[in-house]
């Protein structure tokens, strides 16, 4: 499933999390691999501070297993389907871990780009 995820982060991590970025670390040890490192790239800062990214997740409790990587850097604030689960293939056993390559959030996340401006600045 695909979440968009509402996040701030915490006072006093913005450097940590930062160093963990540019080190590659953010999510080591995570089944997820490197999906931490794609999701901030493609994060976005809002106006009043808050993150938001769309997380891919196949947990049966939203971000379960990727809370404990987040959780040093990041209040999570709000985390949502991002799309009608009735139409997720991998949650109707359509097509299993269809999620890592389906587009069904493609929208989202073309106006997700739209918002605020990149989390991570070049």
């Amino acid at each position: 499933m695909r979440y968009l995820v509402t996040a701030r982060v915490k006072p006093g991590q913005a450097e940590a999390l930062a160093r963990a970025i540019d080190a590659g670390t953010l999510g080591r040890g995570s089944v997820a691999g490197g999906e931490y490192l794609r999701d901030m790239e493609a994060a976005r800062q809002l106006d009043d501070g808050r993150v938001q990214w769309v997380e891919v997740c196949y947990c049966p409790t939203p971000l379960q297993e990727e809370r404990e990587y987040w959780a040093p850097y990041f209040d999570l604030l709000k985390v949502r389907d991002a799309h009608a689960r009735s139409r997720c293939r991998d949650l109707t056993g359509a097509e299993p871990w269809a999620c890592g390559h389906c587009d069904c959030s493609a929208r989202l996340e073309a106006r997700l780009a739209r918002r605020g401006r990149p989390f991570l600045t070049p």
